[in-house]
């Protein structure tokens, strides 16, 4: 069995997710490439594409949003992923068991309510959201229904748990403060408590052409689903579908034949990726992009995954949009090159341009993290207008 270094699978990455260099792919392509991309702040599926594809404009991800070719909605990680609307309903397949247990757990029921009351309530509010409604007006409809005291529980579970989307409400990355929703697009009722079984091995076929090569537990992470599930899953692909490798630890590894491998030495330029970057989470084994060190400086106490400078493929700092448009403020963890530094500032040209045209206040909610992060090895400012 041939072995792949750590260097190996991080090339192998970053050639998936196109960060090998830009490619020129329409939106919809490139997010089925890239399989899902992380959409908790409404600007990071922007980022992500502009880091991605050459001459990505934004408009062409606002068109695909309005015209529901790319979707938003709560699924792997039971969090908001950005899809291609061909993936939904078999990415919900897969994650039919985590999506039961997580939002029809606990909260649901201190509301006095029971899987039985979803199983009633999801056709109707499915129905109830062919049109585009808001917050307000679910909560309305949910209070007519359960009464004011249940609404709350009630909601918290269903906005999960339905097939819902978030439809796309305007100002300047197509999704605002205040979520709107509407039904997905009919098709086959998902019921029960297990993952379908095809949905499921579709998915696995899915990451290991996004993230791949992967360890079982890789895979759990990037969807969170359970291991038993998962391992029959795999089994059933275990007829030629799939190829196998190891890691120098003896690890086994799993990928799709013929998928790109680029030698470990293939140069791989800096990016400026967003906040939670799918590339950043996708693995059980952070390390293939962010090496240890760093990884608790990334990602925080909450939750929160901050911009990160990525420098030879891996995590080397953190960014942020300096006051009044200024450009980039870049934050490097250990001393980088000059050449580096001269390509960060082509990169936050760049992105500066972009964000002028939407919100040069990008991320200013997150601004506390800065000061509880160590000093930096080193701290520069990348103009936007003149590097």
């Amino acid at each position: 069995m041939r072995t792949l270094t750590p260097e190996a699978l991080n090339r192998a990455t970053l050639a998936r997710q196109l960060l090998l260099r830009r490619e020129e792919l329409p939106v919809p392509e490139a997010v089925r490439r890239v399989v899902a991309l992380q959409a908790q702040e409404p600007a990071s599926p922007y980022l992500a594409l502009w880091n991605r594809l050459a001459g990505f404009r934004p408009a062409d991800l606002d068109a695909a949003f309005a015209g529901r070719t790319v979707v938003k909605a709560t699924l792997m990680r039971i969090t908001l992923h950005a899809v291609h609307a061909d993936d939904h309903r078999t990415f919900r397949g897969a994650m039919q068991q985590t999506l039961y247990a997580s939002r029809l757990g606990d909260r649901f029921a201190a509301a006095g309510l029971t899987p039985e009351h979803a199983g009633e309530l999801v056709p109707e509010l499915v129905e109830f959201t062919r049109r585009q409604r808001t917050t307000p007006e679910i909560d309305a409809w949910l209070e007519e229904r359960l009464g004011a005291e249940r609404k709350a529980g009630a909601w918290w579970g269903l906005r999960g748990y339905a097939p819902l989307l978030h439809a796309p409400t305007g100002g300047p990355w197509s999704f605002g403060v205040r979520p709107s929703f509407v039904a997905a697009p009919p098709g086959p009722p998902l019921t029960g408590r297990a993952p379908e079984p095809e949905a499921l091995r579709t998915l696995i076929l899915r990451y290991l052409a996004g993230f791949g090569p992967a360890t079982e537990a890789d895979i759990a992470q990037f969807a969170m689903v359970r291991r038993a599930p998962l391992r029959e899953a795999l089994r059933a692909l275990d007829d030629g579908t799939l190829e196998h490798f190891g890691t120098p630890e003896g690890v086994l590894l799993h990928d799709l034949p013929g998928a790109p491998r680029p030698p470990a030495d293939t140069p791989a330029p800096p990016r400026l990726l967003p906040m939670w970057d799918s590339v950043l989470l996708a693995y059980a084994d952070r390390s293939r992009v962010i090496p240890p060190e760093y990884r608790k400086l990334v990602i925080r106490v909450n939750g929160d995954v901050l911009p990160t400078l990525l420098v030879d493929g891996r995590v080397a700092g953190v960014w942020r949009p300096a006051p009044e448009g200024a450009g980039v403020e870049a934050s490097a963890f250990h001393p980088l090159p000059p050449a580096v530094w001269e390509a960060l500032a082509a990169e936050a040209r760049s992105l500066t341009a972009l964000l002028a045209d939407r919100d040069s206040r990008l991320y200013s909610r997150y601004g506390h993290w800065w000061a509880k992060l160590p000093p930096a090895a080193e701290v520069r400012l990348l103009a936007g207008g003149h590097g």
